[in-house]
């Protein structure tokens, strides 16, 4: 029978709690890894250089096409076969970020795809560099219309950490489980632990919502001149 108790109890464990800010930095950190590596394979990709283009399109394929926790448990265990060994939370990070800098390159390209050709020749017109043209002209543009499917990724990433429990890396998930073995309340923790992923992702959605407007001020206020 479902213990109605212990399920609201689990809602101020400190070892659940201390799993969700785990969680968060997780999403954080891989978020920041995955943009950083995200935009320079975004740029390779469109690259008209055979030898950036290539290895950059060879990344987005593999990581793209191949699931992530086949990705996570091969960084974990298989790597150290050749000589490459992480702990837990490296390894978990890790395979999140590059994971998901395929995925948000792929975001950015489309982004840049729909930057204005002409936008592009004004900037050599006025005589700007390409990294000038990069920081003042297409980046900005590329942010606006980025922007609500990085939130998707954001979203999605929040729920992809639990498979980092695989490993035994003690987010949300694998504190969940480890209550579990020790109380034998599967169910409740389980809901505690969908409940929290659901916070987690209506929280972002409301951050989603703020950043939206506002890097979608200046091209309402254009759009409403015209």
């Amino acid at each position: 029978m479902f213990n109605f108790d212990a399920f609201l109890s689990y809602f101020v464990n400190p070892f659940l709690l201390g799993g969700v800010g785990i969680t968060i930095g997780l999403t954080i950190a891989t978020i920041a890894i995955g943009l950083a590596l995200a935009l320079p394979l975004a740029l390779g990709s469109m690259s008209s250089h055979r030898f950036l283009s290539a290895p950059a399109r060879f990344y987005i394929w593999v990581f793209r096409g191949t699931p992530l926790l086949v990705q996570i448990v091969i960084i974990y265990t298989g790597l150290p076969q050749l000589g490459l060994r992480f702990d837990v939370l490296t390894s978990a990070v890790l395979a999140l970020s590059l994971n998901e800098a395929a995925y948000l390159s792929e975001t950015i390209r489309g982004g840049f795809s729909a930057i204005a050709k002409g936008q592009i020749e004004a900037a050599k017109a006025l005589s700007l560099s390409r990294f000038a043209t990069l920081r003042l002209v297409t980046l900005p543009q590329v942010l606006r219309v980025i922007i609500p499917p990085l939130g998707n990724s954001v979203n999605g990433l929040l729920k992809a950490t639990s498979l980092a429990s695989v490993i035994s890396m003690e987010e949300l998930m694998r504190r969940a489980q480890v209550l579990m073995q020790e109380k034998f309340e599967v169910l409740e923790l389980y809901c505690v632990a969908a409940c929290f992923y659901l916070v987690l992702t209506t929280l972002w959605d409301r951050v989603q919502v703020r950043l939206e407007r506002h890097y979608g001020r200046g091209y309402a206020a254009a759009r409403g001149a015209a």
